[in-house]
């Protein structure tokens, strides 16, 4: 992986807090696949995916790719480059598309465009890490958490919730 061109990538995602998700995908992926609610860009999820490869595990990352509540229109964090005229809404899929195109790891990464409350009760799969990076205020992370923690494997509940999140 080429870590200096990943920081290059538009998104949230600092490089040391990449660089741990790598070192715990590395280590939790030994005992399943990975799960990321929430991508925007998938710059995380290609950090994920550096640590997951050694174990040839995958990274399913679900995003409704509507931007969270700060990229929206006329807020804080809105970006006109993420912005579709033609839907009149926030649409980061083609980023996602432009930045897994450039690393060979996203052969690891498995991409669902769905919102991740409407996924869960049909989601089986057990995991080995789940990273929990959507709608970045408490009370979602919270929800998100309490609707996938049962799938972590036991013994290696390895959840990090939201880097930062809105109050």
């Amino acid at each position: 992986m080429d870590f200096k061109k990943l920081d290059t990538l538009k998104g949230f995602m600092p490089g040391h807090e990449g660089q741990a998700l790598t070192k715990w995908a590395k280590e939790f992926s030994q005992y399943g696949p990975a799960l990321e609610i929430g991508t925007f860009g998938a710059k995380s999820a290609l950090y994920i995916a550096a640590g997951i490869s050694s174990n040839d595990q995958l990274i399913y990352t679900i995003d409704h790719h509507l931007g969270s509540e700060e990229h929206q229109l006329g807020e804080e964090y809105f970006d006109s480059d993420i912005y579709d005229n033609h839907l009149g809404r926030v649409n980061t899929v083609p980023l996602m598309q432009e930045n897994l195109q450039q690393f060979d790891e996203s052969k690891w990464i498995i991409p669902i465009i769905a919102d991740a409350n409407v996924l869960a009760p049909n989601w089986k799969q057990e995991l080995g890490l789940l990273f929990i990076d959507g709608s970045h205020t408490n009370i979602s992370a919270e929800n998100d958490f309490m609707l996938y923690r049962t799938l972590l494997l036991y013994g290696v509940l390895c959840s990090i919730v939201s880097h930062y999140t809105i109050s």
